[in-house]
Parts: structure tokens; C-alpha cells; sequence
């Protein structure tokens, strides 16, 4: 078994999209980033990194590179998951806290475990996401961004 947790942050800004866990979600606000900036599927992917010893993603989708300009996250966790399972592993779980004040994300949830289940080719059932909020303290409190912490558990294939 392996364990990997993953950290990601992005500003909250005008004139774009809002995507969390590969899903749309309806916002006045979207958050910054070279890619599309999905907070919550950038850090199940370094959870998904750091579990299998590969460092993390900005080593394999550098922000600085235009391939990745506006890239849909989703197809970067593709590329990761491919490396999960080269290395001899699957997912035994994930479990993921987003920190956002605004806005509310619980009506979005089942369908952002639906489409990361989808995409690691696992049952919605190891699949957990959790949203907080910081009661107004710090950058998210205040709105000004969207934080994400996941935490992944891998168990080598059996040959």
C-alpha cells in the first residue's frame, strides 16, 4: 500500500471558468491558472504523484510550457493515472477537502465524484470529497480563492 497527499491553490478572478473536480460549476468568478486551474484535480494528481514517488505535477505540466495554456485538467489526471498504473498500483481510495467560502459546492458534489470515479476507472464509492470553509479568515474566507487537499491510498496490482 501507498499513501500520497496533495496541496493545491488558485486565485479566484473575473473572465473565466470555474472548474472543480473536471465539472463546471456556475460562478461569477474562475479561478487563474495556466491550465484551467482545477484546484481539486491538481491535487489528487500530486497526491497520486507523491504516492508512487514521482514528485509532483508541476515537473510534468510546467506552467511555463504552452502546450499546457488552458489545458483541461482531466486529461492531465489521464496522463497521471497512466503512471499509477505502470508503476504496478491502483486506487484503493481518495478522499478530498475543498476550502472555498464562496461559492457553495454541495449540490456539485456527487457529480464531481461521478466524473473522477469516471476518469480513474474506479466505483463512485472511493471517491470522497468534502467541502469547509475558513468562517471569513484568510484568502479563501475573504473569497479571493479556492484551496484543495487530497489524500490518496494505492495497493499494488496483484500479477
Amino acid at each position: 500500500m501507498r499513501i500520497g497527499q496533495g496541496f493545491d491553490v488558485h486565485r479566484l478572478v473575473p473572465g473565466r471558468r470555474l472548474v472543480l473536480g473536471g465539472v463546471e460549476i456556475p460562478y461569477e468568478l474562475g479561478l487563474l491558472g495556466h491550465s484551467d486551474a482545477d484546484v481539486l484535480l491538481h491535487a489528487v494528481m500530486d497526491a497520486l504523484l507523491g504516492a508512487i514517488g514521482a514528485g509532483d505535477i508541476g515537473g510534468y505540466f510546467p506552467d511555463h510550457d504552452p502546450i499546457y495554456k488552458d489545458s483541461d485538467s482531466a486529461l492531465l489526471l489521464k496522463q497521471v493515472l497512466a503512471m499509477v498504473k505502470e508503476k504496478g498500483f491502483r486506487i484503493e481510495n481518495i478522499d478530498v477537502t475543498v476550502i472555498a467560502e464562496r461559492p457553495k459546492l454541495a449540490s456539485h458534489i456527487p457529480g464531481m465524484k461521478g466524473r473522477i470515479a469516471e476518469l480513474a476507472g474506479i466505483e463512485i464509492s472511493q471517491v470522497n470529497i468534502k467541502a469547509t470553509t475558513t468562517e471569513g479568515l484568510g484568502f479563501t474566507g475573504r473569497g479571493e480563492g479556492i484551496a484543495a487537499l487530497a489524500v490518496v491510498l494505492l495497493e499494488r496490482i496483484k500479477e
